[in-house]
């Protein structure tokens, strides 16, 4: 499967700190790359190379306290 951009609305980020945090959620998940956050429109961007880690990704972010979803 050829790399699928996913982007998500993330919820509670008000600050540099905030997007690090989400940043940090998504490096540790192998298998996403060219991660982006953004705070000024609160979303995250990243490649993947498997379906399966969308819902890794939301889980990963929301645990480290900042809501994810689909956009």
């Amino acid at each position: 499967m050829a790399d699928q951009k996913i982007t998500l609305a993330v919820d509670n980020m008000n600050c540099g700190h905030c997007t690090g945090m989400v940043q940090k959620a998504l490096e540790a998940i192998t298998g996403i790359s060219d991660i982006s956050v953004d705070l000024g429109t609160k979303k995250a961007s990243f490649s993947i190379q498997e379906k399966n880690l969308v819902e890794q990704a939301i889980d990963a972010i929301t645990k480290a306290g900042y809501p994810a979803s689909l956009k």
